[in-house]
C-alpha cells in the first residue's frame, strides 16, 4: 500500500466564482468585491495553469480535464469531494451537500483515466444518500492513512457518522471520528471538511488540535497518530484561516517527496514549523489567493489524488 502518488487529477474551471450554495457552512468563502464575475474566473484559471505548471516541472502526473460550461458548476476546481481513487481499481463515488457539486460527477472522466490506462474494477456508490440528506464529500471529509488502513473524519453537516462507518467497512479502514470546530462570530461551529484542520503524510501529520474540543476525542486521534509513528505538527485556528491545514504531499520525479500548499499557508507558518516539515520532504507552494477567498478552499481541494493500478 502507498501513502503518496505520482498522479493527481485536476479539473480546469470555466465558471468559477463564489458557489452560493455552499457559503451557508463553509465560513472560509469570501465575497470579493469590486470583481467582475469574468475577472474572478480570469484570475482564478491563471492561479489555476501556475499551479499545474509547478506540479509538473517537479514530476508530478497531472492529469488536467476542461470543466464544461453546459452545466453550473462553480466549484468544480474541487474534485476530491465527490470520487476518490484506490489502489485495488475501486472508485469512490460521494454525495454532496450543495445541488450544484452533484454536477460535477462525470462519467467520461473515468473514460479518460481508462483512455490513459488506469484499470477501474469496481465503482463504489454512495451518491444514494443525497435523497436523504446525508452527505460524506470525499476526501474532504475523509482523510486516509492508506498504509495504516485508517479513516479520520470530522464529522459536519457534510460528513455523516453511519455513512463515514459504511465507508469504512466496504473499504477495510479502521474509522477515527471526531468534531472539529471553528469560531464564527463568537460560536463553535463544526469545520465543514477535514482537510481544512488536517493533512496527512508518509511519516508525519499536520493538524489543529486546538479545533478539537471534546478532549477524549482528541486524545484518541492522537493516540492513533502516534500508534503510527507520525510525527504530530500542531497548527493554530489562525494558521487554519489560512489553508496551513489543507495540504497534500505527494511523490515528483526519482521519487522525490514534496508537500504541496498555498502560498498563504506557507507564509503562516513558523520558521519551525517550516524545519519540521522539511525533515521529512520539501515543501512546493502557490498562490491560490482568489481560489481560497471566493472557494474557501485551498490546495489540497484542488488535488483527486490517483491510486489506481495500470495496465501492464
Amino acid at each position: 500500500m502507498k501513502q503518496i502518488t505520482n498522479t493527481i487529477l485536476m479539473i480546469r474551471p470555466v465558471s468559477f466564482r463564489m458557489n452560493e450554495q455552499t457559503s451557508v457552512n463553509n465560513y472560509y468563502q469570501k465575497v470579493l468585491d469590486n470583481l467582475t464575475p469574468e475577472t474572478v474566473q480570469f484570475k482564478a484559471l491563471q492561479e489555476f495553469d501556475s499551479f499545474v505548471e509547478k506540479l509538473q516541472n517537479i514530476g508530478v502526473n497531472v492529469v488536467v480535464i476542461n470543466d464544461t460550461k453546459e452545466t453550473d458548476t462553480p466549484d468544480s476546481i474541487f474534485p476530491n469531494n465527490w470520487i476518490s481513487f484506490h489502489e485495488n481499481g475501486d472508485i469512490g463515488l460521494y454525495p454532496m451537500f450543495a445541488e450544484n457539486r452533484r454536477l460535477e460527477r462525470r462519467e467520461d472522466i473515468f473514460n479518460k483515466l481508462e483512455e490513459l490506462g488506469f484499470v477501474i474494477n469496481n465503482i463504489v456508490d454512495y451518491t444514494s444518500a443525497e435523497d436523504e440528506g446525508v452527505f460524506l464529500e470525499g476526501t474532504g471529509s475523509l482523510l486516509l492513512d492508506r498504509v495504516n488502513r485508517k479513516a479520520y473524519c470530522a464529522l459536519s453537516p457534510r460528513a455523516d457518522e453511519d455513512l463515514f462507518i459504511e465507508f469504512c467497512e466496504d473499504f477495510e479502514y479502521t474509522p477515527v471520528p471526531f468534531v472539529s470546530f471553528q469560531t464564527v462570530e463568537e460560536k463553535r461551529l463544526p469545520i465543514y471538511h477535514t482537510n481544512v484542520m488536517m493533512a496527512l503524510a508518509e511519516k508525519f501529520a499536520i493538524i489543529c488540535l486546538d479545533s478539537i474540543d471534546d478532549k477524549k476525542e482528541r486524545k484518541e486521534v492522537l493516540k492513533h497518530l502516534k500508534e503510527d509513528k507520525k510525527e504530530v505538527i500542531t497548527i493554530t485556528e489562525d494558521q487554519v484561516n489560512s489553508f496551513a491545514g489543507n495540504m497534500l504531499q505527494v511523490l515528483g520525479s526519482n521519487d522525490e517527496k514534496y508537500l504541496v500548499m498555498s502560498t498563504a499557508a506557507y507564509d503562516c507558518l513558523s520558521k519551525q514549523q517550516i524545519n519540521r516539515i522539511e525533515k521529512h520532504c520539501e515543501i512546493l507552494h502557490s498562490s491560490l489567493a482568489t481560489i481560497e477567498a471566493c472557494g474557501g478552499g485551498s490546495a489540497r481541494c484542488m488535488m483527486a489524488e490517483v491510486f489506481l493500478p495500470k495496465e501492464l
